[in-house]
């Protein structure tokens, strides 16, 4: 399995911008899906989370300005970035944990870093 990661780009504050993160293979059933973010000489930090039923997490930071979704059909999970703010300035991982059908072994897959950058 591979992901890959799209979508980020430069955006002036308030601005919005939208993540995408596909899964390409066959064979495997997805669990929890994820976006960390890694801000410039910071530690990788986790922004949301979304559950196989859709169950939503977010850092404090992010709350009420991102919404995490994801697209079981398309193997897909999205990340909507709202009223962005410099400090969300940061490479943008996602990370999807999946399992191959009737095995219980869990994968921890990653795509590569999105870059996301806000300022005036």
């Amino acid at each position: 399995v591979q992901l890959q990661a799209s979508g980020g780009g430069f955006v002036q504050p308030g601005g919005s911008l939208r993540l995408s993160c596909a899964a390409s293979g066959s064979g495997f059933r997805f669990d929890d899906m994820a976006w960390y973010r890694q801000g410039p000489g910071k530690q990788r930090e986790l922004v949301a989370t979304i559950t196989s039923s859709d169950t939503t997490n977010y850092a404090d930071s992010v709350k009420g300005r991102f919404t995490i979704s994801r697209d079981n059909t398309k193997s897909t999970v999205l990340l909507q970035m709202n009223s962005m703010m410099p400090e969300d300035t940061a490479d943008y991982y996602c990370n999807m944990k999946a399992r191959r059908w009737g095995r219980s072994y869990v994968y921890n897959f990653w795509g590569q870093g999105t870059e996301v950058t806000v300022s005036s």
